[in-house]
């Protein structure tokens, strides 16, 4: 090829083409129709007697503090200090408004994830792609468990992708008040921590080490016996809770023991695919690539190795993750572009049988692997592109538009006059 010559550009692949389809506005019946589906997979648990199990626990811990006692005396509530306070607005109002209002706070805590998420890579909340969101939300059996529970895992539903968006757009602070906040709620996106290290964002770290720290001490000194969360709460926890919650936990030192594997040895294997799960979150945030996608697949695997080791660890956690890593699709180079990534999240389709394991008590075996199935994905992808990063060259691919790359010669000329994937 002569110095005049330019390097061929080929045309867009079929995901390219199809990634712009996605990205396109939807026909409005398709959006009134999503939004009813969603709507009625959210309101379904009104069928249900005991519906907001989850959310009555923190509401009653909020009435034992107005009432003198302390919130810790019960052994079902497991949040932080800060949660209490959090549920104090809810109190005044009777059951059976609490019955009818907290699937439809849950739903919607839910959807503006899911449009945080689609605004992590610049897609339409109108796109067929929201369409598609949407639909496969109502159907995905975690989100049905969400809001028939009213679990506050709803809130960090949406903090993920709100603080995966900031940090997409440099706001590294925010990101961190929000994750301090959630984490001040549920202690749920305490992983994130792990980000705002690889990134070496310190301010974003004091952030969301700082709030929830102040939060709970807070908190805690206007409690009534707030040393019961260390002495009665807290090894609850540790013990993996008790019989009525076990069968639903999917981590790893949960699981294993009830295929016979002692408890000694699960919890060193989790151990083990816990940390293999952050060695491949760190070689992801290694690998560069579109910052969106390198964004939530590394805080991703970071999240799916807590899922992996901690206890509890249950069904309605996917959503935390799932949405954003379903919407990376649009980009290339995204592992939600393989078939293997969508291949253990079709059996948490409701309607979608897995003979053996359909039961309440024995679904924790079908979840234990939807989360392994995630974190080998994510963790292969992060394999194969590492080093050089799994979108550079001649085309790349932004979250919003083409552009041409300039680095046709360096990659030409050999790895050493490669930038450092750390400089992107």
């Amino acid at each position: 090829m002569s110095a005049t010559e330019t390097a061929p550009v080929t045309g867009p692949s079929f995901g390219d083409a199809a990634s712009g389809w996605l990205r396109g506005r939807a026909p409005v019946p398709a959006l009134v129709a999503a939004a009813l589906v969603f709507t009625l997979s959210s309101v379904r648990a009104y069928g249900k007697a005991r519906s907001g199990i989850d959310n009555a626990v923190v509401v009653r811990a909020a009435r034992a503090l107005l009432s003198g006692g302390s919130p810790y005396a019960d052994k079902r509530f497991l949040y932080p200090p800060g949660a209490v306070f959090a549920a104090l607005p809810q109190t005044p109002f009777p059951e059976k408004a609490l019955f009818y209002a907290v699937p439809v706070v849950t739903g919607a805590l839910v959807a503006v994830g899911g449009v945080l998420a689609l605004r992590i890579f610049g897609v339409r909340a109108d796109s067929r792609l929201a369409v598609a969101l949407a639909l496969g939300t109502a159907l995905f059996l975690p989100f049905q468990s969400l809001v028939f529970l009213g679990n506050w895992t709803a809130a960090s539903v949406a903090a993920f992708p709100a603080a995966l968006l900031l940090a997409r757009n440099g706001r590294w602070a925010a990101a961190g008040v929000v994750v301090g906040v959630a984490v001040a709620l549920k202690p749920m996106l305490v992983p994130l921590f792990l980000l705002f290290l690889l990134a070496r964002q310190w301010r974003a770290l004091a952030w969301g080490l700082g709030l929830p720290a102040a939060i709970s001490l807070s908190a805690a000194v206007a409690l009534p016996r707030p040393g019961l969360f260390f002495t009665r709460t807290l090894p609850f926890l540790l013990h993996g809770q008790d019989a009525y919650a076990r069968p639903y936990d999917a981590s790893w030192p949960a699981v294993l023991p009830r295929l016979g594997v002692p408890h000694l040895l699960a919890f060193a294997l989790a151990a083990v695919a816990g940390t293999a799960v952050l060695y491949f979150a760190w070689l992801r945030w290694r690998c560069g690539g579109d910052p969106a996608l390198r964004l939530v697949e590394c805080a991703a695997l970071l999240m799916l190795a807590a899922f992996v080791v901690s206890r509890p660890s249950f069904l309605n956690y996917a959503l935390v993750v799932v949405p954003s890593l379903a919407v990376s699709v649009v980009v290339r180079g995204a592992a939600a572009r393989s078939v293997w990534f969508w291949v253990p999240l079709v059996p948490q389709l409701g309607g979608v049988p897995w003979p053996g394991v359909d039961s309440a008590q024995r679904h924790a075996f079908r979840d234990v692997v939807m989360f392994g199935g995630l974190a080998v994905v994510l963790g292969v992808a992060a394999w194969r592109g590492r080093g050089w990063g799994r979108d550079d060259g001649v085309v790349t691919e932004s979250s919003c538009r083409y552009s041409l790359c300039s680095e046709v010669e360096a990659r030409r000329s050999g790895p050493e006059t490669r930038p450092d994937p750390e400089a992107r």
